[in-house]
């Protein structure tokens, strides 16, 4: 019997990302940290998730680096959660599917949305390319293989031309 491929595992960036944060749970919790949660109560009142589940998931997101553990009090000691630098760099992907589940949603159906905080006007949040400012969502982006890129991955994006760099 084969063993069981871990995402993380996978060559795909997708997968290496998904092997982070796939589990649902993950996502509302580092929604939670951008909102100012840090705590284990905020999180469980928040969110109404179990103890033992939000004790795995804590412990998942500190072991892989999304966020940091510090303890707050000492009798009984207790801990808080923050974002790490790799943890709030997530911030933009979970806006993309905040704004990507809006996006079915008639806005009087909308229990969220992004403002700007010093003008209050409502964000729509788009994907651009950092040198160009331009969309990267429309059919002129495409995926292509990469410098590490397996033999199979050459050959899945064979057809994509990649630009040489001088």
């Amino acid at each position: 019997m084969a063993a069981k491929l871990r995402l993380q595992d996978r060559e795909c960036p997708l997968s290496t990302a998904l092997g982070y944060v796939g589990e649902w749970w993950t996502l509302l919790l580092l929604h939670d940290c951008f909102d100012g949660y840090s705590r284990f109560d905020q999180f469980q009142e928040n969110l109404k998730i179990s103890t033992s589940m939000l004790t795995s998931r804590l412990k998942s997101l500190v072991e892989n680096g999304l966020l940091e553990k510090k303890p707050y009090q000492s009798h009984p000691v207790r801990y808080e959660y923050t974002l790490t630098e790799l943890g709030r760099s997530l911030r933009p992907v979970i806006i993309a599917l905040a704004a990507w589940g809006n996006g079915r949603l008639d806005p009087s159906e909308r229990s969220m949305i992004l403002l700007d905080a010093t003008t209050g006007a409502e964000a729509e949040p788009v994907l651009v390319d950092a040198k160009t400012g331009r969309r990267v969502d429309g059919d002129d982006f495409v995926f292509a293989a990469g410098p590490a890129a397996s033999a199979a991955f050459r050959d899945r994006y064979a057809n994509v031309a990649v630009p040489v760099e001088s």
